[in-house]
């Protein structure tokens, strides 16, 4: 079955080169962005900024092929795709959870985005706990170095 997605806006960040950029949001808790949405979707922005947090369904634009198996940004050892967040997939789509801060018409600004600048936006959707938030019980191999996630930076292993 084929489908297309057509983006409903752009991503601004101050990331313009992969390398170095943080790996997960927790790592760009204070980074700024900017999303500018295409102008026919500005009306479903209405009633957001009642929110304080999103989430960001995008494009990894910059990514090309993939691998099955993958040395994660966290570990040294190499890991099944699907138990990881590289951004090298048979669907290169990313997710984040960030601040909302103000809407401006068709203008989001944001805060904690680990994006490259440009990134094309495929969705929004609010962030709710009692939706969203789950107990977990086991978060796999990440349990021993998830914390790093603060301080690693990207390298050019996923460029």
């Amino acid at each position: 079955m084929e489908f297309s997605i057509t983006p409903i806006g752009i991503i601004q960040t101050p990331f313009d080169n992969l390398k170095g950029m943080p790996i997960q949001p927790s790592g760009a808790a204070k980074v700024m962005g900017t999303i500018v949405m295409e102008k026919e979707y500005e009306q479903g922005l209405n009633d957001l900024d009642g929110f304080s947090h999103i989430i960001l369904l995008y494009h990894f634009h910059e990514s090309k092929g993939y691998n099955l198996m993958v040395k994660p940004f966290l570990d040294d050892h190499k890991r099944g795709l699907f138990s990881t967040r590289a951004p090298r997939r048979p669907n290169p789509i990313g997710l984040s959870i960030v601040r909302l801060i103000k809407r401006e018409g068709n203008r989001l600004t944001i805060k904690g985005i680990d994006v490259l600048n440009g990134t094309p936006l495929i969705d929004i959707k609010p962030y709710v706990p009692g939706f969203d938030t789950k107990e977990v019980t086991s978060i796999g191999w990440l349990e021993k170095s998830y914390e790093k996630a603060v301080s690693i930076k990207s390298d050019d292993r996923f460029i």
